[in-house]
């Protein structure tokens, strides 16, 4: 065990706690495979452990893989009660026309006028893509697609996507509505684990309304052992993109390619990876379940720190050949102010493989921790305070 690590302190109370204790596997960079596409993520599922990356962060535009984040809100509206699949909405003109049989785009041939159960509504939406069945959601759950839009960034900073902004439900073009390839991923994680039994619908092959029989768009699903899931998107402006999943040997992968200039580029991009992915990386336990990762800062507390543990084992997804070099760090806003209760919420422990954060997971107190007695709490109080004027000093130096 390599220990690695120091302390950050702001002013006002919002410290910064950075300790390290990470195993360093030594061993040559392995690079990932070689892909056409300017952005893609791999993740693996379980555990959220990031196996390759390129350009994940920059804002782009989704195409129809915003679709995700509609399915998503859907899901989670059916998951508390607030709907149900066998609640009907109407074809609306803009419905029809923006999405349906005139736009020449996806759809579903959703009739005029008609009135569409939700579960219909989803099967259109995520196996043939179609817009209408979108239009037709967002109509029907918030009125028209600028409020559902600004529902689904809502519900999107609540899942912690804190850069995807949406405008509508579809991802039709508009400026304003960006992801970043990363959030994507994050989203797909979100929807295979916490909705099982929908995410079925995503391994569908093919689906039927209006006497038309369409094939799901994701190429995956015929070309890739495994393959079950998620969306593929296109518009000119975003090029052609793919959120993809295959499981293998009871490792699930979660592949993201944009900006690809072909279908067949987008294909043969997500499937390289996913294969690289499968091929390449093993699990490793880096802190055992149980196992103590550290303290945080107290507050005013009876004692100065609190112990901290994760939810279960913390593991990571790592190369065959070797890790590179593995550093864990606990990163919270403190000191916490007491008390503090076993079980709370503290912060985040944080994994870097080389330069890139692989895994982040959250951390709980192992411990409760009371108020202290009054001299204990002015200690704190006086520290804290030499603390944000030394900061504040070297600030002018």
């Amino acid at each position: 065990m390599q220990l690695q690590g120091s302390f950050f302190a702001r002013a006002l109370a919002a410290a910064c706690v950075v300790l390290a204790c990470a195993p360093a596997f030594a061993a040559e960079k392995k690079e990932g495979p070689t892909i056409s596409a300017p952005h893609a993520i791999l993740i693996e599922a379980r555990t959220g452990s990031v196996l390759y990356e390129h350009d994940a962060d920059k804002l782009i535009f989704p195409a129809s893989l915003a679709k995700l984040m509609t399915a998503e809100y859907v899901f989670h509206l059916i998951t508390e009660g607030n709907i149900r699949l066998t609640d009907e909405y109407r074809v609306s003109v803009n419905a029809w026309r923006k999405g349906g049989a005139p736009s020449r785009g996806s759809t579903m041939f959703a009739k005029l006028d008609s009135m569409v159960p939700v579960d219909a509504l989803l099967h259109g939406m995520i196996i043939q893509s179609a817009n209408d069945a979108c239009i037709i959601l967002a109509e029907g759950l918030a009125g028209n697609e600028l409020e559902f839009g600004m529902k689904l960034t809502a519900r999107a900073r609540a899942l912690g996507l804190e850069k995807s902004v949406f405008t509508n439900s579809n991802g039709l073009p508009d400026p304003n509505e960006q992801v970043t390839t990363r959030e994507l991923g994050k989203l797909a994680r979100h929807i295979i684990l916490t909705y099982p039994e929908f995410y079925k619908l995503f391994g569908e092959k093919d689906f039927t309304w209006n006497n038309i029989h369409q094939q799901n768009r994701n190429p995956l699903l015929m070309s890739m052992t495994g393959a079950d899931g998620l969306k593929t998107g296109y518009t000119k402006e975003a090029g052609y993109g793919i959120v993809g999943s295959a499981v293998q040997d009871g490792l699930r992968l979660i592949v993201v390619v944009n900006g690809a200039k072909t279908d067949k580029e987008r294909a043969d991009d997500a499937k390289r990876l996913l294969e690289w992915g499968f091929r390449n990386f093993e699990q490793r336990i880096i802190f055992a379940e149980g196992q103590l990762l550290g303290t945080a800062k107290v507050f005013g507390g009876d004692t100065g720190h609190v112990p901290l543990l994760a939810d279960g084992p913390v593991t990571i997804m790592v190369p065959k050949a070797g890790a590179g070099r593995l550093i864990a760090r606990i990163v919270y806003n403190g000191p916490v102010p007491a008390p503090v209760k076993e079980g709370q919420r503290i912060g985040n422990v944080k994994v870097w493989r080389d330069d890139n954060v692989v895994l982040e997971m959250p951390l709980h107190a192992a411990a409760s921790v009371g108020k202290g007695n009054l001299s204990q709490r002015a200690i704190d109080a006086m520290t804290e305070l030499v603390i944000a004027l030394f900061r504040a000093g070297a600030k002018r130096l």
